[in-house]
């Protein structure tokens, strides 16, 4: 009898509460200790704003860990009831890139951080992250996070997460802080 060969799956990170790109980050860390190719596009992200895991990211490729880091995104907030072009351009450039990635290299985790997001604020669409899935390759791990995972995607996944905020130091007036949240 031959062995059950374990195929990639996918996940999805949603939900109102903190750490859905936290988790995609450990789940990074973890495979990267492993020996395995990741790839991790931050959506909704611009180039003015320098987030920890950036750094984390460059020293550990600089080290020799094999993962490619790339963010899309615009230097200000998207209004979610009228997204920009330029907003619109930047989401769907990043899911160009992760499309074209996955065919060019092989990679064994790919994470879309924000995705969710993206296609609450109109700037992608329910069937560009189903498209997304379908082309995901067999044996790659594919991560969705952000809030807002559309029940569509939710049911194509192969394991949902949801972060459920309980209580939030934000709402007494703490604003986000280095290394914390971001």
């Amino acid at each position: 009898m031959g062995e059950k060969k374990i195929t990639g799956k996918v996940q999805v990170y949603t939900g109102n509460g903190k750490g859905k790109t936290t988790a995609a980050i450990g789940l990074t860390t973890r495979a990267l200790g492993h020996g395995k190719k990741v790839l991790f596009v931050s959506l909704m992200k611009g180039p003015a704003y320098t987030y920890g895991e950036e750094k984390t990211f460059d020293a550990l490729q600089k080290a020799g860990f094999p993962i490619v880091h790339k963010k899309f995104g615009t230097d200000y907030f998207v209004d979610p009831n009228n997204p920009d072009e330029k907003s619109i351009e930047e989401a769907k450039k990043g899911l160009q890139f992760v499309l074209d990635m996955m065919e060019k290299e092989h990679f064994d985790i790919v994470v879309v951080d924000e995705i969710n997001v993206a296609v609450k604020f109109g700037l992608l669409s329910i069937d560009d992250v189903k498209s997304l899935i379908k082309a995901k390759p067999e044996d790659t791990e594919l991560i969705l996070t952000g809030r807002y995972a559309p029940d569509e995607v939710k049911e194509m996944a192969d394991l949902v997460t949801e972060m459920c905020e309980v209580k939030h130091y934000f709402h007494a007036g703490v604003p986000a802080r280095e290394g914390i949240e971001y």
